[in-house]
């Protein structure tokens, strides 16, 4: 299914709206966290790790958090996120069926979702799942000439 659509504050900068179409045209990854998140911060540093291998971008789902606690801790511990959307609410992460944090999405390259990862991202899971789907699907954008 599509990202759902949505228009949302970005984290580090209050009135800046984001929608889902900041997010398209090439295939990513949406990585829903929180500051109240133990297992958020158990994936942190892998994802900054694949950050500074610039595979794909990272889009950060901020999840029923605060946004000044929020912004500390990525100064702090780094920023992996290409951009980082405020759901204070929750309302985006309800929308894309989110149980609870940390929970990955695979977008292709027209928005569409193509895969979902509930708990942290670690090497295995990146090695085993994740990045052979990423590889197929940059393949496929390659193909559609993205």
């Amino acid at each position: 299914k599509p990202v759902p659509a949505f228009q949302l504050e970005r984290l580090e900068t209050p009135g800046e709206m984001l929608t889902q179409a900041d997010l398209k045209g090439e295939v990513s990854m949406i990585n829903v966290w929180a500051t109240w998140c133990p297992a958020c911060k158990y994936e942190h540093p892998f994802l900054m790790m694949l950050a500074r291998k610039n595979i794909l971008p990272i889009y950060g789902v901020n999840y029923r958090d605060e946004r000044a606690p929020a912004i500390r801790e990525l100064s702090r511990e780094g920023d992996p996120y290409t951009l980082n959307i405020f759901d204070k609410d929750g309302r985006l992460g309800l929308d894309l069926g989110v149980y609870g944090a940390p929970e990955s999405f695979i977008v292709d390259h027209n928005g569409i979702i193509r895969f979902r990862y509930a708990g942290p991202v670690d090497s295995n899971v990146w090695s085993e799942t994740l990045y052979p789907m990423i590889q197929q699907l940059q393949a496929e954008a390659k193909q559609d000439g993205v």
